[in-house]
């Protein structure tokens, strides 16, 4: 009997018994508490529990219903499916116990060709609640059950509540005996996979009190109307009349799953994880299918997770069994096919669902390639080391660069017998969230968003060959434009270029990124910079110089020997420097980053006080003589432990493979983890020159260096200015310094001398501005242009001790003068002016409001300026007019 067919029967059934029928409510809840319609009575909670009057006093439908918390055991059980149909029929305050338990059996019961679903009275067996005597009385009588076969069971499983107070009562469950085959005798009361529930009847008859768990509440009383909830579950009544093992070959389901295994080559029944597999896919398609059919689309939140996790679920599967190319144009074809006889929207909307999921499964298919090839490297390396937790931070990388959810994170460690650090993969979601979208480095918010770079990742690993190499032919494999990736770029546009292999150095390990270019037939291309943006891929930034660039053309990529030759000098020299700061201050002195290019380097270490001028010459001597010395440096590639183990240092900030190269200068005096280009000989570097020192944090300090030719350039720049000091001066080289000094004490005497004249020459002013005070009304003022100073101290200067010298009567001195071309008002009260009222910041904003500008202060002394020397006489003319106001 086909699935749409005992749908058919029930709705008939029950709609010749006076029932109404409600077609199946949406998927998408209007419970705010639920996403989903997860149970057949969901769409009828309002009537049964009173909350809503009823509009029919008995009621049947096929409820579509998805359930997602079981999710993982999808395909392991003949139970568990996300989407389901639920049969039900409702009383509401009109038939209750016996009617119920009659239209069950007879509906079972009755033969195929009458109607019924032809179950054999002898296969089936119920339970009741172990108290509920009414109901055992009414099986026997109605259906002829004898007392073996009616088996009373507790709360747990036969008693329903909301589980807060309201409406509760027993249950009585219906189950079909699937034969000695399928498991031990003893009823349902085992809880043996023999014993298939097929009917739940729900007797809601109390109402209930508080209360917590199954069954800790109080029964406070009978229900003014008892109602009557029923659930028979569509697929697992299909699958005992369609005599097949479960509900995943059922007729709307198992063409799914025949098509997977037809696109996968296997054969269902053969291997276990096999048919878990082709289990999963016919699920997930039907699930997926019917959500999209009521308007659920991917995302990343809510419904649209729920359904994308289904759909990459789904991909994901079909990999496992072998298949990497899109499927789900032929998979949904299939499912639309078995389901739009019950439910026909699929069908009319099919357009658009296939549209969704079709464009869902191109995305994830570049995202899985790039992600489960990491994620494998990582389970290996973890399951080698002998652990059993994979990295919170691997899995964050899969979510963050790969958009490789979670859950399948999760599910993939499970299945390599692996956990994750969930709380280290947390807390780095959160500090994401709580950091700014954007990089701190231009360069880098200017590549691509990360998405465009997953199909290149997934053709393999960018291969350096720089390490032996300045020139590499390749291919181009792929061209980034304004974010998007396109077949060809032409002459004057910028764009990224991915290569199959590249001799150009990408910015990594505190190393800037080569100079070069890159050639190819007909086109040039001048590269601006060269990152990685997605761990394993070289993206190089170019402008092209000339001609037309196209995918799959022949490339040569071409580093700039000199620029190359500076770097090596530069990342070798901050391996020197860093040894010689540790051996004068000591292993505390450790570094937390760097940054080197041709010519340049700066390093950070730990360390909280300024070096002494001793110190620096010290560490310069150190390093210099290591270069004079021409020690060796080899590099090495072995396992990260071996590596520690000798010593070789793990350096701030970075992240370590368990195969790490490690570099030594001068055997074990220098030996750190790096990827960087390096000298062959430490003679190579040149000279290296310490021009800087500074902090850069309370425990950290910043050494800058001159490396190779730049070094010698500064220092001869630096010998022709001493020439040419040595020559104005008319002394020795060897005596500037005391020369030097002499002049400066010179020069400061000189400068103390002409500070005091210039002040003997302010205060002059002093006995004319007091004798210009005048008398406006109580206060007398002092309003006057004191004509250039050099700077407003010295105004201040005169201001204060015009005020001093003019008496204890009320007094206030405003002073102008210009300063730097710029005009300067102070203000200047006594107490006496104070407590009269007059306030000098009041009357410096006055005054500087003439001016141009602003002013204001404290009420005894106060400044103003502005822009306008001229407006000078009209802004103390202000200011007397305000006293005397």
């Amino acid at each position: 009997m086909q699935t749409a067919e005992i749908h058919r029967r029930w709705l008939d059934f029950f709609a010749k018994r006076g029932h109404t029928v409600v077609p199946s409510a949406s998927l998408i809840s209007d419970d705010p508490s639920l996403l989903f319609t997860v149970a057949g009575m969901v769409p009828f909670v309002p009537y049964l529990t009173g909350l809503v009057p009823a509009p029919f006093p008995r009621a049947t439908s096929v409820q579509k219903c998805i359930r997602t918390l079981d999710i993982e055991e999808v395909g392991k059980t003949p139970r568990h499916g996300t989407f389901f149909q639920m049969c039900g029929n409702f009383s509401f305050g009109d038939y209750f116990k016996e009617q119920a338990i009659t239209f069950a059996w007879e509906l079972l019961t009755t033969s195929e060709a009458d109607g019924g679903l032809g179950f054999r009275p002898e296969d089936l067996w119920v339970t009741v609640y172990k108290d509920d005597d009414e109901a055992r009385e009414i099986w026997r009588r109605v259906a002829g059950l004898p007392d073996e076969r009616i088996q009373g069971l507790g709360m747990e499983t036969n008693y329903w509540s909301t589980g807060q107070p309201g409406p509760a009562g027993p249950c009585s469950e219906i189950f079909f005996d699937r034969g000695p085959a399928y498991g031990i005798d003893g009823g349902p009361a085992t809880d043996d996979d023999r014993y298939v529930e097929i009917w739940n009847l729900v007797f809601m008859q109390y109402l209930r009190g508080e209360g917590t768990g199954k069954g800790d509440f109080e029964i406070l009383g009978d229900l003014p109307k008892k109602n009557i909830d029923t659930g028979m579950g569509l697929e697992r009544v299909a699958f005992l009349k369609q005599g097949v093992e479960n509900f995943y070959e059922i007729d709307q389901v198992r063409p799914v799953l025949d098509r997977a295994a037809e696109l996968s080559g296997k054969t269902y029944g053969e291997v276990h994880d096999d048919d878990v597999r082709l289990r999963v896919i016919a699920d997930h398609v039907r699930s997926a299918l019917m959500l999209m059919s009521d308007g659920v689309t991917p995302s990343n939140e809510g419904r649209g997770y729920i359904l994308r996790r289904l759909l990459r679920r789904t991909v994901r599967a079909m990999r496992l069994l072998g298949v990497e190319r899109p499927t789900f144009p032929e998979l949904f074809t299939v499912s639309r096919d078995a389901m739009k006889a019950a439910y026909p929207e699929v069908d009319a909307d099919f357009a658009r669902i296939s549209q969704l999921a079709y464009a869902e499964e191109e995305t994830f298919l570049r995202t899985l390639v790039a992600g489960t090839g990491i994620l494998d490297v990582a389970v290996a390396n973890t399951q080698r080391a002998g652990h059993k937790e994979l990295a919170g931070d691997t899995a964050f990388l899969l979510h963050d660069t790969y958009g490789f959810p979670i859950d399948l994170t999760l599910e993939m460690a499970e299945e390599a017998g692996l956990s994750v650090d969930r709380k280290a993969f947390d807390t780095l979601m959160a500090d994401q969230r709580s950091r700014a979208k954007a990089d701190a480095k231009a360069k880098k918010t200017a590549l691509a968003d990360l998405s465009v770079y997953s199909a290149f990742r997934s053709l393999g690993e960018t291969v350096f060959t720089g390490y032996t190499e300045l020139e590499t032919e390749s291919s181009i494999l792929g061209l980034i434009v304004d974010g998007a990736s396109v077949t060809r770029a032409t002459e004057g546009q910028v764009a990224e270029v991915i290569l199959g292999a590249t001799a150009l150095y990408a910015e990594s390990g505190g190393q800037d990124a080569d100079a070069g270019t890159i050639v190819g037939p007909g086109y040039e291309l001048e590269v601006l910079d060269v990152q990685k943006p997605v761990k394993g891929l070289i993206s190089h930034k170019v402008l092209v110089r000339s001609g037309e660039v196209g995918v799959g053309a022949p490339a040569t990529s071409l580093v700039d020997g000199d620029y190359r030759r500076g770097a090596r000098q530069a990342h070798s020299g901050t391996h020197i420097i860093h040894a010689a700061l540790r051996q004068v201050l000591g292993s505390n002195a450790h570094q937390s980053g760097s940054y080197n290019k041709a010519g340049y380097l700066r390093l950070d270490f730990s360390w909280n006080q300024a070096l002494s001028a001793e110190t620096k010459t010290e560490i310069e001597e150190i390093s210099n003589n290591a270069i004079r010395n021409n020690l060796e440096v080899t590099t090495r590639e072995m396992p990260l432990a071996e590596a520690k183990s000798l010593g070789a240092m793990a350096l701030f900030g970075e992240k370590y493979g368990d195969t790490v190269r490690v570099v030594d200068i001068g055997g074990p005096w220098s030996r750190e983890l790096c990827a960087g280009t390096h000298v062959s000989s430490s003679a190579e570097i040149g000279m290296i020159n310490l021009v800087s020192e500074s902090s850069v944090g309370s425990t950290n300090r910043r050494v800058e260096s001159l490396v190779g030719l730049e070094a010698f350039k500064d220092l001869a720049v630096e010998r022709t200015i001493v020439s040419q000091l040595s020559g104005s001066l008319k002394t020795p080289r060897e005596q500037l310094p005391e020369k030097v000094a002499d002049l400066l004490a010179n020069l400061k005497a000189a400068e103390k001398r002409i500070a005091a004249f210039e002040a003997r020459a302010v205060l002059d002013k002093v006995p004319a501005l007091v004798q210009s005070a005048t008398r406006r009304g109580s206060v007398l003022v002092v309003a006057e242009d004191a004509g250039t100073l050099n700077s407003a101290d010295d105004l201040r200067l005169l201001a204060t001790t015009v005020r001093e010298r003019i008496g204890s009567d009320a007094a206030v001195v405003a002073l102008a003068a210009r300063a730097g071309d710029k005009p300067v008002v102070i203000v200047a009260t006594n107490p006496a002016a104070r407590d009269a009222g007059v306030n000098a910041g009041a009357l410096a904003k006055t005054a500087a409001g003439v001016l141009g500008g602003g002013g204001g202060g404290k009420p005894d002394l106060a400044q103003g300026g502005g822009t306008d020397v001229e407006a000078i006489p009209a802004a103390l003319g202000a200011v007397v007019s305000a006293i005397a106001g």
